[in-house]
């Protein structure tokens, strides 16, 4: 009877061991990075050379085109012009179809200081193309210091720039951009994007 006593404890606590050792080995879920590809964008594309700040300049819808390399999200914007807006719309478009996915207000309260607004997750597909915009009549002037065009598409980090592009709009409206432009950038306007698979 002890021999079975015996053996009955060893055969419990060899299941037992089986069974939390297999839940132990299920590997934790990967947590990426976010990143914020403006700087990357800036660097490469060379639009360092800081022109005049535009304020009051006539309304427009502007920002650029992009296509993830990695299926994601966006957990945040992020926003700096030379001045006070405290109804800021930042926009994102199915570039496609040319339709809104999705827009945000921010106030921005103090005039050339960043400003990171986190939202509700906006998931992105691997590959398709978007547009992130601003509407808009202030923004930071940014050129190459020889004036010349960059080249299109820029790769920054996960996140492939596709080209920047603008048009004439008013505070009420929301339009696709469609003025495509490459010796320039206005803004300054990002977000945070964090891969998930």
């Amino acid at each position: 009877m002890k021999t079975l006593k015996t053996i009955l404890t060893l055969f419990t606590i060899s299941i037992f061991a089986v069974s939390c050792s297999s839940d132990n080995d299920k590997p934790d879920p990967v947590m990426y990075d976010s990143e914020n590809p403006l700087e990357a964008y800036m660097s490469t594309s060379g639009f360092y050379q800081k022109a005049a700040d535009q304020k009051n300049a006539g309304i427009y819808e502007y920002g650029f085109s992009f296509k993830p390399t990695v299926t994601g999200k966006i957990n945040a914007i992020i926003v700096k012009i030379p001045d006070v807006n405290s109804t800021l719309r930042v926009t994102l478009w199915d570039a496609a179809t040319k339709t809104v996915i999705k827009s945000e207000m921010v106030n921005v309260a103090t005039a050339n200081v960043t400003v990171e607004k986190t939202i509700t997750p906006i998931s992105l597909t691997k590959d398709k193309e978007y547009f992130f915009t601003v509407n808009s009549d202030d923004w930071i002037n940014r050129t190459k210091a020889d004036g010349s065009a960059a080249t299109y598409p820029i790769v920054a980090g996960n996140i492939t720039i596709t080209g920047y592009a603008y048009i004439s709009s008013t505070a009420t409206e929301t339009l696709f951009p469609t003025n495509a432009r490459n010796t320039y950038y206005a803004g300054d306007m990002t977000f945070k994007f964090q891969q998930t698979e």
